[in-house]
């Protein structure tokens, strides 16, 4: 078995990577964001159910990052709660 001061040093690397993980994730969700709004305005007006289609699968990626997000955010924490009870 490992001892403390590995164990601690496993969750700071494995949170320090979920972190950067978070700011990729907000980055990308920022550029399909912009690449949603891009799509919407240029294709506004035209009807077309692809590209409707394709607006809403953007708008579901965005959703899938945000719960992504939200599933690290939790892993950090849970790490961060077991890290103070060593």
């Amino acid at each position: 078995m490992a001892g403390v001061e590995e164990v601690r040093r496993g969750i700071d690397v494995a949170k320090r990577k979920s972190e950067e993980s978070l700011s990729a994730l907000q980055k990308a969700e920022q550029d399909l964001e912009e690449a949603q709004e891009a799509l919407a305005a240029a294709t506004e007006g035209t009807g077309q159910d692809d590209m409707q289609q394709a607006t809403g699968m953007l708008l579901d990626a965005i959703r899938s990052i945000n719960d992504t997000k939200g599933t690290i955010q939790g892993v950090v924490s849970t790490a961060e709660g077991y890290e103070g009870r060593l």
